[in-house]
């Protein structure tokens, strides 16, 4: 099994090795039992509701597996708050982040030439695999911001355009939460930084025209699609298989380059989702362009899509997604959201 296959099954199999008692054990270290299950979550593979249910028809109690559920709870937390919060969490959230020296990357970062070596194999890592541990992405942040002085947005997006489980909700809330911007004090890690770090770097963005032409011939697919047949419309946070599984539909993943131009993506992150439709959902065209260019293609056709916070399409039918406790409500910090979440899931045994 490779370090992140793209096949349904194997997928399944991931979640069904899950072990929750080692998890809560050694999940904060690099080599701990981690579930490895965020990108299938993030693109919308899989849901917490469904990884939750998996684990409870194995008959793990919640109390057995309290840690891990808490976990699954953060995921539904960051999308509440983008749905609460909007485009608002693109800037400093409750506080102007103090002490910023520089915006941009550092380019011993980027390079991965910071001489502190758990740093610079987790970044090379970043670039393989397109993962990094949860700890090492507030340990990274903290040098970036805290230590070098930086504002966080710029690094923020640079490591988001190379995660495959990139979530722009969790991903920029927690390093603002690092930087003190989205919290009340800063995330500290303790080491001494070289002096290289002041040497930054402008903002670096994925080349979306390079990406495009990988797929460009999909969209001359649409012409020979059932023109008058239902659409469900597929995004980058919705590859969910056996979403409308049975309805009688063209099914097409949407690409739209303006979106991607505000929150750019590398080519290996494209590849991985692209591998993620093409793999599991029979019949998938790919569709690049806007939402507006796709409806012109079927105008009679009867759209379904899913609720995201960013990528609200004026859809005819707008699923809403399976949140781990559908009756959790907004809340601004996370512990009074998980204490809804877990009331509702003990409701439910």
């Amino acid at each position: 099994m490779s370090v992140f296959p793209t096949k349904y099954s194997e997928i399944i199999a991931r979640i069904d090795a899950i072990d929750p008692k080692a998890y809560a054990k050694s999940r904060n270290y690099l080599d701990g039992a981690v579930s490895r299950l965020s990108p299938y979550i993030s693109r919308g593979v899989i849901s917490t509701k469904f990884v939750y249910q998996r684990l409870r028809a194995r008959g793990f109690q919640i109390y057995q597996m309290e840690k891990f559920v808490q976990e699954l709870a953060w995921r539904d937390f960051w999308q509440k708050q983008w749905q609460h919060h909007g485009a608002s969490i693109n800037q400093d959230l409750k506080h102007v982040q103090q002490d910023v020296n520089a915006h941009g990357v550092p380019q011993a970062i980027i390079k991965a030439k910071t001489g502190i070596q758990a740093i610079d194999k987790a970044i090379l890592d970043l670039y393989e695999t397109g993962y990094m541990h949860n700890h090492m992405r507030m340990y990274l942040a903290s040098v970036i911001c805290n230590v070098g002085h930086f504002h966080w947005r710029i690094p923020a997006q640079w490591m988001f355009s190379h995660l495959i489980d990139g979530d722009w909700a969790s991903n920029a809330l927690s390093w603002q939460w690092v930087a003190g911007s989205n919290a009340n004090k800063k995330y500290w890690a303790n080491q001494d930084i070289p002096s290289i770090l002041a040497d930054y770097s402008t903002n670096p963005t994925a080349d979306f025209d390079t990406l495009a032409d990988d797929f460009k011939d999909n969209n001359t697919l649409m012409s020979s699609e059932n023109q008058n047949q239902a659409v469900c419309l597929y995004t980058p946070y919705n590859l969910d298989p056996n979403w409308h599984a049975d309805t009688q539909a063209n099914r097409i993943l949407l690409l739209e380059p303006n979106y991607i131009k505000r929150y750019p993506i590398s080519s290996e992150v494209i590849r991985f989702i692209k591998d993620l439709a093409v793999e599991n959902i029979p019949d998938i065209k790919i569709f690049i362009g806007s939402f507006e260019a796709l409806k012109k293609e079927f105008p009679q056709s009867t759209f379904y899509t899913k609720e995201h916070p960013e990528l609200n399409y004026a859809a005819h039918v707008i699923d809403q997604r399976d949140w781990l406790a559908a009756e959790a409500p907004y809340k601004p910090s996370f512990f009074p959201f998980w204490k809804k979440c877990l009331k509702s899931l003990k409701q439910d045994l």
